[in-house]
C-alpha cells in the first residue's frame, strides 16, 4: 500500500509513504470524524491512499490571506 500526500489547494505531490506496515492510528487517521476522513482520504482501485493535506507555501498564502478560503480554488 502506497499512501500519497498531495496539497488540496495547489494539488502539488508533498511526499510518499510506502509500506504495508503502517496503521491507520499511526498516521492519525483513526483521530478523524467519518466527514474528516471522507474530506482528507481518497483511495482508489489500486489500493493506493491518497491524503490531501496543507503545503507550507498555500498555508502561509492563506495565513496572510484569510479570504482566500472563501474561494473553491483559491491557489491553483
Amino acid at each position: 500500500m502506497a499512501i500519497n500526500y498531495i496539497c488540496r489547494h495547489c494539488r502539488s505531490f508533498q511526499g510518499r509513504i510506502e509500506s504495508n506496515e503502517v496503521t491507520e492510528s499511526q498516521l492519525g487517521f483513526d483521530s478523524l470524524t467519518p466527514e474528516e476522513r471522507k474530506d482528507i482520504i481518497a483511495y482508489d482501485f489500486n489500493g493506493e491512499v491518497t491524503v490531501k493535506v496543507t503545503c507550507e507555501h498555500c498555508r502561509e498564502a492563506l495565513e496572510a490571506h484569510p479570504e482566500l478560503s472563501l474561494l473553491a480554488s483559491p491557489l491553483q
